[in-house]
């Protein structure tokens, strides 16, 4: 079986270690857990991850945030995929910093990356992992936020969150979308 995971974030630097890159963040660690390497492919970095008879086609798009469904439909479509053998992981302002919701389809809650992929697919029924951020801004800062590195408090708990989702992914390759959400949605 074949699955494809993206996750969601912005290419540079600049962005590397801010809230909005999680997705970026949770792929890195897989890879690194895996023992592969991303390399710079068609519209995202791309790397190759077998485990438990399972193939995990992992992206990080290259087309930023806001054009995230441009890779996500073009490595769909090249690994022969359907939808539902995907997950989609990205940040969650709604959520609290180390929640995880896991969710077949739903909307795009006011998310770029998210609204993007539905705009290229046209639908809704993805797998997605949204991983809870928090939401301490003041009105108006909300971009400043998603673009900043997360609290010092943030940080002592972050390695663990991550694993966590490493883990929920895992989980969704071997046993299946249902059995994750109802492991790792009440967590």
């Amino acid at each position: 079986m074949k699955f494809l995971i993206c996750g969601l974030g912005n290419v540079g630097d600049e962005y590397k270690h801010t809230r909005h890159n999680i997705g970026f963040m949770v792929l890195d660690r897989l890879a690194e857990k895996g023992g592969v390497r991303f390399e710079v492919s068609r519209l995202a970095y791309h790397a190759e991850l077998k485990t438990k008879g399972r193939t995990l086609v992992l992206i990080k798009p290259t087309t930023f945030m806001n054009l995230s469904g441009r890779a996500y439909i073009y490595w769909l479509k090249t690994a022969g995929l359907e939808a539902i053998n995907t997950m989609v992981v990205t940040d969650d302002l709604a959520l609290p910093f180390g929640k995880i919701r896991i969710k077949a389809k739903g909307s795009h809650g006011g998310h770029n990356g998210l609204r993007n992929i539905q705009e290229v697919m046209d639908a809704d029924a993805y797998p997605r992992m949204r991983m809870g951020i928090g939401d301490a801004f003041s009105k108006g800062h909300q971009v400043d936020y998603v673009l900043g590195e997360f609290s010092k408090e943030n940080q002592k708990d972050l390695d663990a969150y991550i694993d966590r989702a490493v883990d929920a992914i895992l989980s969704f390759a071997t046993i299946g979308l249902e059995r994750t959400m109802n492991t790792y949605n009440t967590k």
